[in-house]
């Protein structure tokens, strides 16, 4: 069943194109669909163009077919081309002639559309709050270990002195500022399209706030051209905000994959979080965080997969936003694999606290040394020599017992400040 159908069919290479894997991908829209479809019902009844009996067995049925999707018995047949033909069809076949009047007043795509703006709500909504749960996470951690001291580095040369409250902190912080992002993006779904049809609204008198309340949207998106020109665009907003996460999730995982090794050795996990080599027996392999390292790299490269699809297509609809479906649905899925994965790991992580005792770490307190130089009244440039001069000499002694008490620094966390920070996102 196709809802463009007009007597003839297609030729079976042409339907095997055009449809590609919107069957699969439906199912994580069909109860949007579905919930869409209903306040559509409710407001051809409100505007007279259902009977409220045919308004009440349209919103039962929906809910029917609902409860099949939430049990995850709903399937979408090689004989249907997407979500919306199978739901059309078991409304016609429960309800007859009722059934069929369902899509009066608007096309598949502003049912794409407003499927898809209810979906990304949904999602973006569970990725803030695993996001927050690693947040959580990060931040126990931090003030757990605020007193361990570990290697900076610059360069990939060793630097000055950092924590692992520091390192900790570092990332739940930089989660804020990903989730900064994530806000925006739900603020550009939490629009309503629905009334737009296929992006020049409709000559029946719909009630489009009735819809925009009924489902809980904060606004319409009023313009019908503006609500179809912002279909692939939603999903770039959102693949912005994935990607930022992302990006601070590979940069985490490229630093347990270094702290890791023998080394480094500055954290490890119990074996069951680790595998094996099929070759070498002693091997502890970091496998989880190197792909939560890949996997978020690809992340990283949504926006730009999105954008060239979209980007040069003039207003009005185009098969081509068939294709933003396909990239930004499994993008969502591995965004919340990899935040659950991380938080499930990073529970059991044992930090060396011995770390700084070996003496190749000594120069990590020249700076602290040099800095008591000038605090003994010596102009920051000789002491800057001098310090240079005793190392290139062999005789450079680190001052080890080290104070740092400005605001974020390893002495003074802001940890509470941090937490207060996200408490407003």
């Amino acid at each position: 069943m196709k809802l463009w159908d007009k007597g003839f069919s297609t030729d079976q290479k042409i339907d095997s194109f055009t449809v590609g894997d919107d069957r699969e991908l439906d199912l994580f829209l069909a109860k949007y669909d579905v919930i869409a479809s209903s306040a559509h019902a409710k407001m051809l009844g409100k505007i007279g163009l259902l009977t409220k009996e045919e308004t009440a067995s349209l919103v039962e049925a929906l809910s029917t077919i609902g409860k099949t999707i939430e049990a995850g018995t709903f399937i979408i047949e090689d004989s249907f081309e997407d979500m919306h033909s199978k739901i059309e069809f078991l409304l016609i076949e429960k309800l007859g002639d009722t059934g069929k009047k369902i899509h009066t007043a608007r096309s598949r795509n502003d049912q794409v559309l407003v499927a898809m703006h209810l979906y990304l709500k949904d999602e973006l909504t569970e990725i803030k709050v695993q996001t927050k749960v690693l947040f959580n996470l990060l931040m126990n951690l931090a003030e757990q270990y605020k007193e361990v001291l570990l290697p900076g580095y610059t360069h990939l040369q060793i630097a000055m002195p950092s924590s692992f409250g520091l390192w900790f902190s570092a990332y739940a912080e930089s989660l804020i500022d990903d989730l900064y992002f994530i806000e925006a993006a739900y603020k550009v779904a939490d629009q309503n399209p629905l009334g737009s049809a296929a992006g020049y609204g409709s000559s029946f008198d719909i009630d489009r706030s009735f819809t925009t309340t009924e489902m809980g949207f904060a606004t319409l998106k009023y313009n019908v051209v503006a609500a179809q020109m912002g279909r692939g665009k939603v999903e770039k907003a959102t693949a912005f905000g994935i990607s930022s996460i992302a990006a601070t999730l590979s940069k985490m995982a490229m630093d347990i994959c270094l702290y890791m090794s023998q080394n480094f050795n500055f954290i490890s996990f119990p074996d069951e979080l680790t595998t094996g080599s099929s070759i070498m027996p002693h091997k502890k392999n970091p496998d989880v965080f190197e792909l939560v390292r890949g996997k978020c790299n690809k992340l990283q490269a949504v926006p730009n997969q999105l954008t060239l699809v979209i980007n040069n297509l003039p207003s009005g609809y185009h098969r081509d936003l068939q294709l933003v479906k396909e990239i930004i649905v499994p993008a969502i899925q591995d965004m919340k694999a990899c935040l659950e994965i991380l938080t499930f790991s990073l529970k059991e992580v044992k930090v060396n606290n011995s770390i700084l005792e070996d003496i190749k770490y000594d120069y990590l307190f020249s700076v602290d040394t040099l800095n008591e130089l000038v605090q003994n009244g010596m102009p920051f440039r000789d002491a800057y020599k001098q310090m240079g001069q005793d190392i290139q000499e062999g005789t450079f002694t680190p001052k080890r017992d080290i104070s740092h008490t400005h605001e974020g620094s390893l002495g003074n966390l802001c940890l509470e400040e941090i937490r207060k920070k996200m408490e407003k996102n």
